[in-house]
């Protein structure tokens, strides 16, 4: 069985579509059909049926990933086999969200490159509530995410860094609105988040709900940074890691407004399937997260 073709399968999981593979392999797409095709016939399953315009996996196709997994990952034992870091090739798969890999993972991602100089990394910035799909069917082989307390029993998770959040408005927002202590008030504001589902953002949800304080509808944006600037062009108010608004509270672009969870703590979490092979470049990962533990993300 040639193992370009297992490769080529786990690249169209990864990005999506035949298309997407073909780009990332630089193969053509007949190519990527053509490999398709002669590993349904190795194997004597179909592996891809279409439904509308998107070709999905056959119940068949899911059955045999595992399996697939199990001899790339083989294949990379073997290669990899008596060489240091520094020598070793292959590919590490992080599933990050868009807040913690911009400002908490920046140092640890060069300190992986100097050490692993050889390994392709792939980071896909996801949201929070996609990082354990993407670690239960293979799409990483690591995610950072924020804690959510409660997870597939195939998932290892290890409690990372504590760090703080804190509601935010632009320093020309009206004062008379930005009270968030008293309770049973309506206010004409919204609140913008990119990461819904994150444990921080469970936390201000509920807090509003306690207190009463009804918001306008809130608005989703895609990252980070359209929130930050969205706050500072006063569209709203947002409740974000500190981490995230060091430079911003610093500089006075945005200001801090004064909550009942100022001092409460949530915790992120590094996340990873029980039953993959520890490769060499997950185990420096972890390691190098292990070395950040003295260290708080606020």
């Amino acid at each position: 069985m040639n193992t370009k073709n297992l490769i080529t399968l786990k690249t169209i999981l990864e990005t999506g579509s035949f298309q997407n593979a073909a780009d990332k392999l630089n193969y053509t797409q007949s190519t990527v059909t053509f490999q398709m095709k002669q590993l349904e016939e190795e194997l004597s399953i179909k592996l891809f049926e279409k439904i509308g315009r998107k070709m999905e996996l056959t119940q068949a196709g899911k059955d045999i990933l595992p399996y697939v997994e199990t001899i790339l990952q083989a294949t990379e034992q073997i290669n990899n086999y008596g060489k240091s870091l520094s020598e070793i090739t292959g590919t590490l798969r992080l599933a990050i969200p868009d807040s913690i890999l911009i400002y908490n993972m920046q140092s640890l991602i060069q300190s992986f490159l100097h050490k692993a100089p050889n390994i392709q990394l792939v980071i896909n910035s996801l949201p929070s509530d996609e990082i354990n799909h993407a670690i239960i069917n293979g799409i990483a082989d690591i995610g950072i995410d924020c804690d959510k307390g409660n997870y597939p029993d195939t998932i290892i998770h290890k409690l990372l860094s504590p760090f703080r959040a804190c509601l935010v408005a632009a320093p020309f927002a009206d004062t008379k609105e930005l009270d968030f202590i008293s309770p049973h008030q309506r206010k004409s504001l919204s609140m913008i988040c990119n990461e819904p589902n994150s444990n921080y953002q469970r936390g201000i949800t509920e807090y509003l709900e306690r207190k009463d304080i009804i918001l306008n509808p809130y608005m989703k944006m895609q990252s980070i940074e359209a929130v930050k600037r969205s706050v500072m062009n006063n569209l709203g108010i947002a409740y974000v890691p500190i981490f995230a608004i060091r430079e911003e509270l610093k500089n006075g672009s945005l200001i801090q407004i004064k909550t009942e969870l100022d001092e409460r703590m949530y915790t992120s979490v590094c996340v990873y399937h029980k039953n993959k092979w520890i490769s060499p470049q997950m185990q420096l990962v972890l390691q190098l997260l292990d070395d950040r533990e003295e260290r708080e993300y606020v």
